[in-house]
């Protein structure tokens, strides 16, 4: 069917405007006339819809999120199919993607980071808790509303104990960008993967680029793998470059324990109120991993990133 403002799916919930497109749908601001309040509608594409996957992991996104209920985690009112196109009705979160803030400021105050990486951890505990890995956090996922206030969207490829998975024997599900080692090498998602990518956001938020970049989707998982994180400036405070590195550490059992312990050990350090300097390392000279130590779990044919792309709500 053709999606445009004024389509009423359901019968009760009238799209106004266009928010966001992603790869799989679009998200449109709309209203729910029988209860008379603002929704977010995100429409998976016909192409989408058609593709079994595609569909499953909307589905999925549903089912999960439905579920989880926290301050921190955009919520999943309804779902429904009217003439073949899937639909997900959604809490409307006004605000902005953490992708958009740190594209404007480069660097965030060290505080102000840890603000939104506890508030972030502690609604992946929710989820954590049930059963529910992310898969995807990124900042493209995280909108951030007045007075630093995090909500946790887009649970696609977010994955719970009971779920068979979506994928074939050895393929890769997420955004490479912030993609746990363990996962670059097809193994299950644990919450420890989940805040392995808070770590690559942290990084980002105060060195003002991804510690990890290459030409290729399957070079930058196969950096996660192999290479060190690169050093730290001299600006980080010492409490914080501590997190970060805690966080990004290769084998999932030396991370935070858990979601919440994290968030609880944020809340509790003395992270510096003023502005980090932007200091952006030199890209180090590019080199290629051996072929005996690319795991064959992430070569090129099996593996499939989701793109960065921010999502608004």
């Amino acid at each position: 069917m053709s999606i445009h403002s004024g389509t009423t799916l359901g019968g009760r919930y009238v799209l106004r405007s266009l928010l966001a497109v992603g790869g799989m749908g679009e998200v449109w601001r709309g209203e729910d006339s029988d209860l008379g309040r603002p929704v977010a509608v995100k429409v998976l594409k016909p192409d989408a819809a058609s593709n079994d996957t595609f569909l499953k992991r909307f589905r999925n996104e549903a089912r999960n999120a439905a579920g989880l209920v926290h301050d921190n985690i955009a919520q999943v009112f309804d779902y429904g199919d009217q003439d073949r196109t899937a639909y997900l009705v959604m809490e409307l979160v006004e605000g902005e993607p953490l992708s958009t803030v740190i594209e404007r400021e480069k660097t965030l105050p060290e505080r102000r980071i840890g603000t939104l990486l506890a508030q972030t951890a502690r609604g992946l505990q929710v989820a954590h808790d049930a059963g529910i890995m992310h898969r995807d956090v990124k900042p493209g996922n995280l909108i951030v509303r007045e007075g630093d206030r995090v909500k946790i969207t887009d649970f696609g490829v977010s994955r719970s104990h009971d779920q068979t998975t979506l994928t074939q024997t050895g393929m890769v599900m997420g955004t490479a960008q912030y993609l746990a080692p363990e996962m670059a090498l097809g193994k299950p998602a644990t919450p420890a993967s989940d805040l392995y990518a808070l770590g690559i956001i942290a990084y980002e938020c105060v060195v003002g680029k991804r510690p990890f970049t290459a030409a290729t989707a399957v070079d930058i998982a196969i950096a996660h793998v192999n290479e060190d994180v690169p050093p730290l400036p001299d600006t980080v405070s010492p409490a914080m470059a501590e997190l970060i590195m805690d966080l990004l550490e290769k084998n999932p059992r030396k991370r935070p324990r858990s979601a919440k312990g994290l968030a609880e050990r944020i809340e509790a350090l003395d992270l510096p109120d003023g502005a980090v300097p932007i200091v952006v390392p030199a890209d180090p000279e590019p080199t290629r991993t051996p072929a005996r130590k690319m795991p064959p779990s992430i070569a090129p044919k099996s593996f499939r990133p989701r793109p960065d792309v921010p999502r608004g709500r």
